[in-house]
């Protein structure tokens, strides 16, 4: 696991992630500054800094904030049927991307800094590493359960992330959602073809 920033979310306010959020949506991360952060946060940029020292450090916070809604997203899914599961996991990664594609922008924008700043290649690993633990961990339920043929979870754990992340870099770089409907389909397929 990652460190996280000097505060936890809990002391971190929400009211400046939201302002993060917004900022990252309407401009995109080239375009993301503390003072426009500040101003959508309706304080000085001060108060931002007295939680963030750099701007890294506060887009950290904000994909430690990102995933922390994604794995509540994931949580909250309450039916232990392992391919029901499967396939709401996988209405999570490829379906409500869609709702948002300017943050769906802004965050292939921050990924593509990964491998120039640690703390974002971190919190992309720790979220990677998240959804893989998912989808293996429902795969094996359902093998567990006779749900699913005795396959190689491991495999077809990362055959669907490839999917998934496939799909996701696609939509953006072609604007295009259609990108994420089809992965989608294709994700039951394989479902259907590998582990049925």
């Amino acid at each position: 696991m990652t460190e996280q920033s000097e505060h936890s979310f809990s002391e971190q306010p929400e009211a400046i992630m939201q302002a993060t959020y917004r900022v990252l949506h309407e401009h995109g991360y080239a375009d993301l500054t503390i003072k426009r952060i500040a101003d959508e946060y309706g304080k000085s940029t001060a108060a931002v800094h007295y939680y963030f020292e750099t701007k890294d450090e506060l887009l950290a916070a904000f994909l430690d904030y990102i995933l922390e809604r994604f794995v509540d997203s994931i949580q909250d899914i309450e039916t232990t049927d392992p391919q029901e599961r499967l396939e709401l996991l996988l209405d999570q990664m490829l379906v409500d991307p869609q709702e948002d594609s300017d943050l769906s922008i802004a965050l292939l924008e921050m990924r593509s800094q990964a491998p120039y700043k640690e703390e974002f290649r971190e919190r992309f690993q720790q979220n990677d590493e998240y959804m893989r633990y998912m989808l293996k961990a429902v795969i094996n339920h359902g093998i567990d359960e006779g749900v699913f043929n005795d396959v190689d979870a491991a495999h077809a754990t990362r055959s669907l992330a490839t999917i998934v992340d496939g799909a996701r870099t696609r939509a953006v770089v072609l604007d295009d959602d259609g990108e994420l409907e089809s992965a989608r389909r294709t994700a039951s397929e394989y479902v259907d073809a590998v582990l049925l």
